[in-house]
């Protein structure tokens, strides 16, 4: 790991090959969630700066569609080896500001390189096609073209990632971005940008704006350059920018809030299930839209599966992201960290037993001890709602069509998670679940080949796959007469 102190980071907004610098008092802080220390800050762009943004990336996009597919995917192949070389310095700077272990942050940094070496694929993109059965003198065929200018809002739980995935399908068929970063963590998107400058990508195809989210989220969202938005975050804030766009009819990929359930069938293996709980569940300190929530344990398990779990998260350490041996970091503010207490107290009073956890870490308020809640029930906000904190709780159930009928019955549908050893509940359960991503006997789901995102509150479309890359692309029709 790369000395903290040595890590520059990049205190700028991004137009073109313009770094705008911070002016005055106009600025936003960033602090390291860890600590409370400020790291630096950011420009508050204007009005006129956020528009002349998409602007440049107008006159980008009006070029780089013209290029050819090999020439685009050879500068996405250089950017994905700048991303390689500097993944330490990139890493350091996830821990930095947002607090995640070091290991997890490098393992970010390398899944998010990973999308643009997918996207990096000329075979990935999708040519049109020709219709054989014409009439005689007449063709008729389909192409592909590039949406345009898009917009990326990107969440601070995975900086890097969210914006790779997002930015290098876009590039790849020839459209131009304006990222909108989290306040929170703009530096790992000012610092990704900086190595595809670096990398060869011309100026104005990567804009990263920063200032004020409702000023950014207006203007991209009513701007009729912009014709396409994709936003990662929470389902509140989605509909409000669905509803935004509605006056330009703009494309929209919207990945939102999830409620995943991890299901341990009465087949389950006990080890293996506790194995994925643990990958699934505090991951990032169970700050992602797809960790297990809520524990649904069958009666016959409960108990040997709550004992094992139990030893599990009890071993697991808490520290700071530069120290090797830290499990779990701090939750990213003051206010994730009110909201996890509230769960939790819900969950108290309604009857639930804390097991382990429960409260802060007595060393630093900024943590929360990884938390395991036996008797949990249905009504509870823990069950009920996203958690997004190193909270389990565990629910027994014991008539599986009751299970899934509750299950399908939630607004929600990003991923779920069961165990189990019979192939045709497997099939069967897969089946009858209502989300856009399944894990069969694994916590970890997320692979750049396949296609991400969720149904009904979850969202709207799929970042990754082949799927990934048609969601910037438009179909034109074309019958020629001769």
């Amino acid at each position: 790991m790369m000395n903290e102190k040595q890590v520059d980071l990049k205190q700028a907004a991004l137009i073109g090959v313009n770094w705008i610098p911070c002016s005055g008092s106009n600025t936003l802080k960033v602090f390291n969630p860890a600590s409370g220390e400020l790291l630096g800050t950011v420009p508050k762009l204007s009005e006129e700066q956020v528009r002349y943004a998409i602007t440049t990336a107008e006159r980008a996009f009006n070029s780089w569609r013209k290029t050819s597919i090999n020439e685009r995917c050879a500068v996405l192949n250089n950017w994905y080896q700048k991303i390689k070389e500097n993944e330490e310095r990139l890493a350091s700077i996830i821990t930095l500001e947002q607090g995640k272990p070091f290991a997890e942050a490098l393992g970010e940094i390398r899944y998010a390189a990973s999308y643009v070496k997918w996207y990096a694929q000329p075979a990935l993109q999708d040519n049109g096609s020709a219709m054989p059965n014409g009439s005689e003198g007449e063709s008729l065929k389909t192409i592909t073209e590039p949406v345009g200018v898009c917009a990326a809002i990107t969440p601070w739980n995975f900086p890097a990632a969210m914006l790779t995935r997002k930015v290098a399908p876009a590039l790849a068929v020839g459209c131009s971005m304006i990222i909108k970063p989290a306040p929170e963590t703009p530096f790992t998107a000012l610092a990704l940008s900086e190595l595809a400058l670096l990398a060869g990508v011309p100026p104005g195809l990567i804009n990263v704006v920063t200032g004020d989210a409702q000023l950014i989220g207006d203007i991209v969202c009513t701007s009729k350059q912009v014709k396409k938005l994709s936003f990662t975050g929470s389902t509140a804030v989605g509909r409000h920018l669905m509803r935004a766009c509605a006056s330009t009819v703009k494309r929209l990929s919207l990945e939102l809030g999830g409620n995943a359930p991890f299901i341990v069938c009465s087949d389950a293996d006990i080890d293996k299930a506790v194995e994925g709980a643990m990958q699934s569940k505090f991951r990032n300190a169970g700050q992602t839209c797809v960790c297990a929530n809520a524990f649904y344990v069958h009666d016959s398990l409960y108990d040997r599966f709550a004992s094992a779990f139990e030893k599990r998260v009890k071993a697991l350490s808490l520290g700071l992201g530069s120290d090797p041996h830290t499990d779990i970091g701090p939750l990213i503010n003051e206010r994730a960290l009110e909201k996890v207490e509230a769960l939790v107290r819900d969950a108290r009073e309604k009857g639930g037993k804390i097991v382990y956890g429960g409260e802060r870490w007595a060393e630093s308020e900024r943590w929360y001890l990884p938390t395991l809640i036996t008797e949990a029930t249905t009504d509870m906000r823990c069950v009920q709602e996203e958690v997004f904190g190193p909270v389990a709780p565990l629910v027994r159930y014991s008539d599986e069509d009751s299970l899934i009928a509750s299950l399908r019955a939630q607004d929600t549908g990003l991923a779920a998670y069961f165990y189990s050893e019979s192939l045709k509940r497997i099939h069967d359960l897969a089946a009858e679940l209502e989300v856009g991503m399944v894990g069969v006997n694994t916590g970890v789901i997320s692979d750049p080949a396949m296609p991400f995102g969720g149904v009904k509150s979850s969202g709207l479309g799929r970042e990754g796959g082949r799927q990934g890359i048609t969601e910037y692309l438009e179909t034109k029709y074309i019958k020629l007469c001769y």
